[in-house]
């Protein structure tokens, strides 16, 4: 790492060392061209502003992709995760979700000593505060203090920086987050392109002061006992685990709440973008759920040697007396002691539909945007766009075609898709329900759908490459060996197979799809197959689970096309449909299109929202022929 005094050269430059502008840089360094990474301060690289939190459903697959193309975040989450758990654990692999609540400090020393260990990567310390450029196209960067830096590719990750302000209650002041001033120059030069440009929010709670919390009064949330690791180089945890506590607002938490919305910052009309749907304030959630007497609240530490606690559940833009007074009517927290307050912060971002499939502006020559300047929100999706960013200049630089990631291939193809199509009028949060083909886009898999691709990229390193083939090599032995092993039904309802006892007979992959069929309970009628790892015994069994859901799901999606025309009655129940957001219904019910292809243009739909309503209309009409 240095600072640099003079014009210096490159082959990529990113701007911003958040999420995004790590992966972004690392994965651009990694395919061996020249790349700065421009950041305000080296000690704030991979800082977590919000939640030291990484994963969770849908998130927790992009964290799983990231890591199979090489990425970064995963195997930093391992290396400071304190608290390790696997959501949806009782239902189907594929929206399981894993999620770490990390060590701040762990975190960002974890990330700082990837980086400094990444060969081609210098990290610069400096306010990018211009675009160099020549005619459309971008040539290089230059700094508050003169400095300019020439690149063939920029890569712009600024986070909520640009033109960012913080709003707490009715005080406001320009900030990019707690404690950093804002980007103004460089916004003005964003705008001056002629980008469409809107402005978005997201917020925190207030950080509590463990030492005043009364934690045994308090339920306990244990991390798991056999912990599911992001990346899939890790063997288990680095850091000690913790419990995280419970809590939960109550009525009188409510009641302040209610008589004070109008000092919120939000309703009280200083806030006018548009916030996370999907993680809203506590005002937001005592107005729009008015039914409910108590929301829960996670404590979560922050770290192992800190006292600082997030309380996830009640992020807000109320004055810091009103914070103080609901905080303290909840149980467990009658005494403790505000660290910082909770805030709001609005922030530009350009409308991705500005944007190519590599990142790229269309318009605009040599420059990609990645993260919450794309308009989405969370840790994940930012270093997501940052991987696609960092290889498709990479790929530029070398005068090769941009790579688009599919949405039938991964989630982050899913993300990309969605954003430069559709746009955004929210913050973008990755869900599961947004792919059509979720069932194959499992997080347990993503190595075996991504790393081949990153390998013929030049994104994934030799060790990695190695060890994912001696994976591959385990999985095609044990496939060839349970295929070309034959079982009676019998045989198989005499090792705990749910089967008709006079069914046909199958092979041993096609008995694993039967409910509470293992490898270990098919040992039993092979004791050969005792050979078998429990983690390639683990692969195998989740991609036989679902094998004969991937053929009915690519039947589904590839008639898809085909329904455009395909009339929805002006009476269609979008209640009904289980598995639809809320936030789909609202639309298609304010819209009422009167075809799938209407609805298919709807801001927001995706084609699993679409392959729902067809499955239901074909319901209707069976009933109605019947």
């Amino acid at each position: 790492m240095f600072h640099v005094k003079h014009e210096t050269d490159f082959d990529v430059v990113v701007i911003g060392g958040g999420h995004a502008g790590v992966d972004a840089a690392h994965v651009a360094a990694r395919m061996g061209v020249r790349t700065a990474l421009v950041t305000l301060k080296k000690s704030d690289l991979g800082v977590m502003s919000c939640n030291p939190a990484i994963g969770g459903l849908g998130k927790g697959h992009l964290v799983r992709e990231i890591d199979a193309l090489d990425g970064l975040m995963g195997r930093v989450a391992d290396a400071s995760g304190i608290q390790f758990r696997l959501l949806n654990r009782k239902k189907g692999p594929a929206v399981q979700g894993p999620r770490t609540q990390a060590d701040r400090k762990l975190y960002c020393n974890a990330m700082q000593a990837e980086i400094s260990a990444t060969p081609n990567l210098s990290v610069i310390e400096g306010e990018v505060v211009d675009l160099t450029m020549t005619g459309q196209s971008v040539e290089g960067v230059m700094l508050a203090d003169g400095t300019t830096i020439s690149s063939g590719k920029v890569i712009l990750t600024s986070g909520t920086f640009l033109r960012g302000k913080i709003l707490i209650g009715d005080v406001s002041y320009p900030a990019g987050r707690m404690g950093d001033d804002p980007s103004i120059r460089l916004a003005d030069r964003v705008r001056d392109f002629g980008l469409q440009i809107g402005r978005l929010k997201t917020g925190t709670p207030p950080r509590l002061d463990g030492r005043t919390i009364n934690w045994d009064i308090l339920e306990q949330q244990p991390a798991d006992k056999d912990p599911v690791m992001f990346s899939f180089l890790s063997t288990g945890p680095q850091a000690r685990q913790i419990s995280c506590g419970i809590t939960h607002t109550n009525t009188q938490t409510h009641d302040i709440i209610r008589e004070n919305l109008e000092k919120s910052a939000m309703y009280g009309g200083h806030i006018e973008s548009v916030g996370p749907r999907y993680c809203p304030s506590i005002e937001d959630k005592v107005v729009r759920f008015s039914d409910k007497a108590s929301h829960q609240v996670f404590l979560e530490p922050e770290g192992l040697d800190v006292s600082t606690v997030y309380p996830n559940g009640i992020s807000t833009s109320l004055p810091e007396d009103i914070q103080l007074a609901y905080v303290h009517s909840m149980a467990g927290l009658e005494k403790v002691s505000v660290i910082q307050p909770g805030y709001a912060i609005e922030y530009d971002f350009v409308d991705p539909r500005s944007l190519k499939s590599s990142l790229e502006l269309c318009d605009i020559n040599n420059l990609y945007l990645a993260g919450q300047i794309n308009g989405t929100t969370g840790y994940e999706e930012a270093a997501a766009q940052g991987v696609v960013a960092g290889i498709n200049a990479a790929r530029a630089v070398r005068g090769l075609e941009s790579y688009t990631f599919r949405r039938q291939d991964c989630y982050i193809g899913v993300m990309i898709d969605d954003l430069i199509t559709q746009g955004v009028t929210e913050p973008y949060r990755m869900f599961t329900s947004r792919a059509e083909y979720r069932l194959s886009l499992r997080a347990d898999n993503a190595d075996q759908r991504l790393t081949s691709i990153g390998s013929d990229l030049g994104c994934v390193g030799a060790d990695r490459a190695s060890k994912f083939q001696a994976k591959l090599d385990k999985l095609d032995k044990a496939k060839v060996a349970l295929g070309s092993l034959s079982f009676s039904s019998r045989e198989l309802a005499g090792v705990g197979a749910r089967v008709n006892v006079d069914g046909p007979r199958r092979t041993g992959l096609e008995s694993l799809s039967l409910p509470d069929v293992t490898v270990k309970s098919l040992t039993v009628l092979s004791p050969n197959l005792a050979s078998v790892s429990h983690e390639t015994s683990l692969q195998v069994e989740r991609d036989a689970l679902y094998s004969n859901y991937l053929v009915r799901q690519e039947i589904e999606a590839k008639t898809l096309g085909k329904d455009e025309n395909r009339l929805i009655p002006s009476g269609f129940e979008y209640d009904a449909l289980q598995g639809l957001s809320s936030e789909l219904k609202d639309k298609l019910r304010r819209v009422r299109p009167e075809t799938i292809a209407q609805a298919a243009r709807i801001q927001g739909m995706t084609p699993a929202a679409l392959t729902l309503v067809l499955t239901h209309l074909r319901r209707q009409e069976l009933k109605r022929s019947a």
